[in-house]
């Protein structure tokens, strides 16, 4: 059996190239935005009005995807969205259109989100789930590597000019968008849509999922809201007294090893269960936090973010992979949606939580507490089933 189909490949392709566009921005969105006059509480309420956005737009549009039968229109839209909203960033600075451009971008991501992790889903069978989604995410971020290069190489020919990164963000954005367009969706025979569900109908999913879906649901969800913004370890680093451009760099290096790790630990996945390669990159995500609380070493932090890398290897694709696996066939983009809505809700909520301890007690123990409580975590999914091939039989 073919593992990386048309479909996993294009949609792969499109993720590259968008998220391109959008790690060339994510360095100096909070240079610009405050040259443009934005206070931080404003950028802290931009991004949690984005992020809220997002997250409940995923379950809703999961579901609609659910109940239409229909994959790629909502994967076309959503990247369509996104795309258009990094030139409009920088045709005004008016703070309610920077507010609707940053929304369209989050938006976009909640329209694609539960339709594109199905299609992926749709495209193989249990057996090589880890596979699939772990090769789709290590396309996704190399994303993340090549973005901040890029923007890293024009700043340094134009020092300041950040609003041309907008517009330059907008050409693999415009691949993004063209790539979609050769995705070939097989047709399925779903019954006739009365009406359609309502916003909130997904978390209705709740009631008729799977048992193990749920128990899972309550990990990954605690999870979520002790896992707070990737900001929070750059800063710890930052106020070592380490410059931008090792703080970058280092950023860049954990992406490139999330990239790299992403397809062999799907891999693993697959041979000895999602289970076991989750719990180990919780493990690391532990050890992680536990040494950023106490190092002070530049040599070390590379050696963190390099098992931190892992960590993102080890649970974002594999999760996703997991769900799809004990949820039925006709329900996977609500139940990918369902998860992630509240898990974009919950890390919203870690990020303000971890930020008032951060300032209460400082970096340290923000960090120890993260770290504790994840740790509490494994217990429980050890115990967990598996509950595997509850979807498609191989």
């Amino acid at each position: 059996m073919k593992i990386i189909t048309r479909n996993v490949l294009i949609l792969s392709m499109v993720s590259l190239f968008t998220d391109i566009a959008s790690e060339m921005l994510y360095p100096v969105m909070p240079v610009y935005l405050r040259a443009i006059g934005f206070s931080v509480i404003l950028i802290g309420i931009l991004e949690g009005v984005a992020e809220a956005t997002a997250g409940l737009s995923k379950g809703y549009f999961g579901n609609l995807s659910d109940a239409t039968g229909k994959r790629s229109p909502f994967i076309r839209i959503g990247y369509a969205l996104s795309a258009i909203s990094k030139p409009m960033m920088a045709l005004f600075k008016y703070p309610l259109w920077v507010f609707f451009s940053r929304t369209t971008d989050r938006l976009g991501k909640g329209i694609r989100t539960g339709a594109r992790d199905a299609l992926l889903s749709d495209e193989t069978t249990s057996r090589y789930k880890g596979r699939v989604f772990g090769f789709h995410r290590s396309m996704d971020t190399l994303g993340a590597v090549f973005g901040p290069l890029i923007a890293l190489l024009y700043l340094v020919f134009h020092p300041g000019n950040y609003k041309a990164l907008f517009f330059i963000a907008f050409i693999p954005g415009i691949l993004s968008i063209g790539i979609t367009f050769l995705i070939r969706e097989k047709k399925k025979t779903v019954p006739s849509l009365v009406k359609k569900p309502g916003f909130l109908d997904f978390i209705k999913y709740w009631k008729v999922s799977h048992a193990v879906y749920r128990q899972l649901l309550i990990a990954l969800l605690f999870f979520a809201l002790l896992n707070s913004s990737d900001v929070f370890l750059l800063l710890k680093i930052k106020e070592n007294g380490f410059s931008d451009t090792t703080v970058i760099g280092i950023y860049v290096f954990y992406n490139f090893v999330y990239a790299a790790f992403s397809y062999p630990l799907g891999k693993l996945a697959d041979k000895t269960g999602m289970k076991s390669v989750l719990i180990a990159g919780l493990l690391f995500f532990v050890a992680v936090y536990a040494g950023m609380a106490i190092n002070k070493s530049e040599l070390f932090y590379f050696v963190l973010f390099f098992l931190y890398g892992i960590y993102a290897a080890a649970t974002e694709g594999i999760t996703k992979a997991w769900i799809t696996n004990i949820c039925k066939e006709k329900d996977t983009a609500t139940a990918i949606g369902m998860y992630t809505s509240f898990q974009s809700i919950c890390t919203l909520l870690a990020s303000s939580i971890t930020g008032l301890v951060w300032y209460a007690y400082g970096g340290k123990t923000a960090l120890l507490i993260t770290a504790g409580g994840v740790f509490l975590i494994i217990p429980y999914l050890l115990l967990l089933k598996p509950g595997y091939k509850l979807n498609k039989v191989d």
